[in-house]
C-alpha cells in the first residue's frame, strides 16, 4: 500500500534527485528508490558490524586454531596455498 507524503527538501537535493531519475521515473519514485537502497545499505552495514563485533570477541580463539589448522596441514603435507587457475 502506497502512502501520500509530504517532504521539504532543499532545491539542491532536488535538482540532484531529477538528474538521476530514471527515463520516466517521477520524482516520488526516485526518492523511494533511492531510500530502498539506502536501507538496504544500512541493514548490511548493521549486520557487517554485528558480525565484526563477534569475530572480534573470538580472534583469539580463531587464531589458536588457525595456527593449529596450518600445522597440522605442514605436518601431514596437506593442500598448501592455491595456485591462481588452479
Amino acid at each position: 500500500m502506497r502512502v501520500k507524503t509530504s517532504v521539504t527538501l532543499d532545491e539542491d537535493v532536488v535538482s540532484a534527485i531529477e538528474a538521476i531519475a530514471g527515463e520516466g521515473e517521477s520524482r516520488s519514485r526516485t526518492i523511494e528508490r533511492l531510500l530502498r537502497q539506502c536501507l538496504t545499505a544500512r541493514k548490511r552495514a548493521d549486520i557487517d558490524d554485528r558480525d565484526r563485533e563477534i569475530i572480534d570477541a573470538h580472534a583469539d580463539e580463531l587464531a589458536a586454531e588457525a595456527i593449529d589448522v596450518l600445522g597440522y596441514q605442514i605436518k601431514t603435507g596437506g593442500p598448501g596455498p592455491r595456485q591462481v587457475g588452479a
